[in-house]
């Protein structure tokens, strides 16, 4: 959110805020990119309601389109019963129970009280939110959808009572009053108001990319308040223009030069969103769990909404929204295919890669992605690239598409300069012009992943 009146804060009120927010939130956002979740992510089924209301359903839906879930359900947890630990440099926060159950969960809320929660960031005891939950997202939902979400918690979810770890963050950040001061810099509270120059379907999009989709939670970067700093195509060339998060690099949604959105129809994105892969590529990381338990439930036509409005957002100042002319022949595709390594990358390529990527660097349609100007291996950040070598993936499982096919990872069998050589390669061959990656880059990957 663009901050409001500036406030008179202390130096300590400014740090803590700052920490508050860019304190590793899960939030998981619809982006092309390629790839596949790490092995062994956590993925869960959302349940079905017990009520055949249609308010219910409609709540049900909306609680899918939100992935309400992934952050709510611990491992091995009830459904929605919280208890989710996310790692913070300041401490971890624990995600709650959201079940109707009357003591641990929300059975005692009101709708009024729901509706303070979910838009404004406070309990119904008053306490205020830590801004992992994406209020400030969510704060663009309507009344009516509010009131549908809050009829399927109530009604359509099982209450579950569990005991989870409390939130710890260090001191100063357990104060939760500081968020009083945040709130009042970040949270715009307006629910999302159509722009009367825009057709039904990009308004639509905007809704559900802006409010209950909080795209920008992970693809916009962040102040140093630790807020978003746009929050709308109209906070100019940053909304949406790519974020490292939580130790993946969730890559642009602007159209621009590159390989990603420039160079994929509307229906590519649909294609991706629903089962996790297109032609041009497949899910990876977080995003895997987001197609397998929100995206992949929703309408086509919401999802074609979605498409249209990051279609319609400019690219940034100096970059190109046409897709780059297909590349002649590749060079690269022709060495590899006669066995000619003259690099070091190359080699390490052939001996792991070459089988499933083949030679050309196309891969498999819709099996093994490409890595020919895929979006991915174009980014800016290869933080990712390294992390997928590393630990390997998996694309979700989807009704659609429903075989979740898996990488192994190499992080075992390769060294760091193995690693680096190789990502080198692969970042310049094949019509990719994305720079080098470094020894020290896979090095301080590989430390921060869980052991």
């Amino acid at each position: 959110m663009s901050a409001r009146t500036p406030l008179s804060a202390t130096p300590l009120l400014a740090v803590a805020m700052a920490a508050l927010l860019a304190t590793g939130a899960r939030a998981q956002t619809p982006v092309p990119t390629t790839g596949g979740a790490t092995s062994g992510e956590r993925v869960s089924a959302p349940r079905a309601p017990v009520s055949k209301d249609p308010q219910v359903l409609r709540g049900q839906y909306l609680a899918q389109a939100g992935d309400c879930i992934s952050c709510h359900t611990r491992p091995q947890g009830a459904p929605f019963a919280g208890g989710l630990p996310m790692q913070t440099p300041f401490g971890t926060i624990v995600s709650t129970n959201i079940t109707p159950d009357p003591d641990q969960g929300i059975g005692a809320y009101t709708v009024e009280d729901f509706g303070r929660a979910l838009r404004k960031g406070r309990a119904r005891d008053g306490h205020y939110l830590y801004p992992a939950m994406p209020y400030t997202n969510f704060a663009r939902l309507s009344d009516e959808d509010v009131a549908s979400l809050y009829a399927y918690f109530k009604q359509g979810v099982a209450p579950a009572r569990q005991d989870n770890p409390e939130t710890a963050l260090k001191w100063p950040y357990r104060m939760r009053w500081l968020m009083a001061g945040w709130n009042l810099l970040y949270l715009d509270g307006a629910p999302y108001a159509a722009d009367s120059a825009q057709s039904a379907e990009w308004n639509r999009g905007a809704y559900l990319v802006q409010g209950l989709g909080h795209c920008s939670a992970c693809h916009t970067p962040r102040g140093f308040t630790g807020a978003e700093k746009a929050a709308s195509e109209k906070g100019g060339d940053v909304f949406l223009s790519g974020a490292l998060v939580d130790g993946w690099y969730a890559q642009p949604l602007r159209a621009s030069a590159l390989p990603g959105l420039a160079t994929w129809s509307r229906d590519d994105i649909v294609d991706y969103l629903r089962t996790g892969r297109n032609p041009h590529t497949a899910a990876f990381g977080p995003m895997a769990e987001v197609v397998a338990n929100s995206t992949q439930h929703m309408s086509r036509e919401d999802l074609a909404a979605m498409a249209s409005y990051l279609q319609a957002i400019p690219p940034a100042k100096g970059a190109s929204a046409t897709a780059p002319a297909a590349p002649a022949p590749d060079a690269t595709a022709a060495a590899l295919h006669d066995g000619q390594v003259p690099e070091r990358g190359a080699m390490v390529y052939l001996n792991n890669c070459a089988a499933c990527h083949r030679s050309d660097g196309q891969g498999a349609a819709r099996t093994f992605p490409a890595l020919a100007r895929s979006s991915a291996v174009a980014a800016a950040d290869p933080t990712s690239l390294i992390r997928i070598v590393l630990r390997g993936s998996a694309m979700p499982h989807t009704t659609d598409s429903p075989a979740a096919l898996a990488m192994p990872g190499f992080g075992w069998r390769l060294q760091d300069a193995d690693v680096a050589d190789l990502l080198s390669f692969v970042r310049k061959s094949w019509g990719n012009a994305a720079g080098a990656v470094q020894p020290a880059q896979v090095a301080t990957v590989r430390a921060s992943l869980p052991k």
